[in-house]
C-alpha cells in the first residue's frame, strides 16, 4: 500500500497514545489535546496494540475498523480502550505503563473480497492484508501483522478470523459469510518510550 503517513506522523501518534494512557491512568479522564496536522485529523480506521516488554506478549488491542473518528481522536480513544477496557485482560496498572510497547495500525477502507469462495484464500497476501469476517450478527477482525507473526497460511488466517468472529473455522467458505480485506501502515516502539519504527 502507498505510505500516506510519515515516520514523523507515526512518532506523533505513538506519543499521543502513550500520553493519553498516562493521563487517563492518573486522572480517570480523556486527554483533550489536538494537532494542527490536517492529515492526522482525517477520519481513518485504526487499532492501538499494547505488548509487554521485552517478551512482546499481547496486553490489549482495541480500535476502529472503519473511519468513524478523526485519526488523532481514534488513536487517543483506542489507546485508552486497549489499556483499560479490553475484556480479555485486566486493566493496565500504572506500574506496568513503562513496560508496555505501543503499536498503531492505520487502516485502509475494508473491501469485500468478491468472486467464488473456492479461490478466496488466493486473494489474500500474508503480511499485507488484514481480514474482517462477518456472518449473521457475528464479526471478527485480525490485523495483517497477526498472520505474519504466527506464520499462518491464508487458509489458516481465514479460519482464525472465523474463530475471532465466534463462528466455526471454515465458515468463510459459506455464501452467507462476507470476507473483507484491508491493509495497514504500522508504527511501533522498539522499546517503551523509545524509538519508533515503521513495519
Amino acid at each position: 500500500m502507498p505510505k500516506e503517513f510519515s515516520l514523523a506522523d507515526g512518532r506523533e501518534l505513538i506519543k499521543v497514545a502513550r500520553k493519553s494512557i498516562d493521563y487517563t491512568s492518573a486522572s480517570g479522564k480523556r486527554l483533550s489535546e489536538t494537532t494542527e496536522k490536517k492529515r492526522l485529523l482525517e477520519k481513518r480506521g485504526c487499532f492501538v496494540t499494547l505488548n509487554t516488554f521485552p517478551d512482546k506478549e499481547l496486553r490489549g488491542c482495541i480500535g476502529f475498523p472503519y473511519p468513524v473518528l478523526p485519526l488523532w481522536n481514534a488513536v487517543i480513544e483506542g489507546a485508552v480502550q486497549a489499556a483499560f477496557n479490553d475484556s480479555r485482560f485486566s486493566k493496565l496498572q500504572a506500574k506496568e505503563i513503562d513496560n508496555i510497547l505501543l503499536e498503531i495500525s492505520i487502516l485502509t477502507l475494508p473491501e469485500e473480497i468478491s468472486g467464488g469462495k473456492s479461490g478466496l484464500a488466493e486473494d489474500i497476501v500474508i503480511g499485507e492484508d488484514g481480514l474482517i469476517i462477518k456472518k449473521g450478527g457475528h464479526s471478527g477482525l485480525l490485523l495483517p501483522q497477526v498472520a505474519r507473526e504466527h506464520n499462518w497460511s491464508a487458509e489458516t488466517f481465514l479460519d482464525e478470523c472465523c474463530r475471532k468472529a465466534g463462528v466455526i473455522p471454515g465458515a468463510w467458505r459459506q455464501t452467507s459469510c462476507a470476507v473483507f480485506k484491508f491493509q495497514a501502515q504500522i508504527f511501533s516502539e522498539k522499546e517503551p518510550n523509545g524509538e519508533v519504527e515503521e513495519h
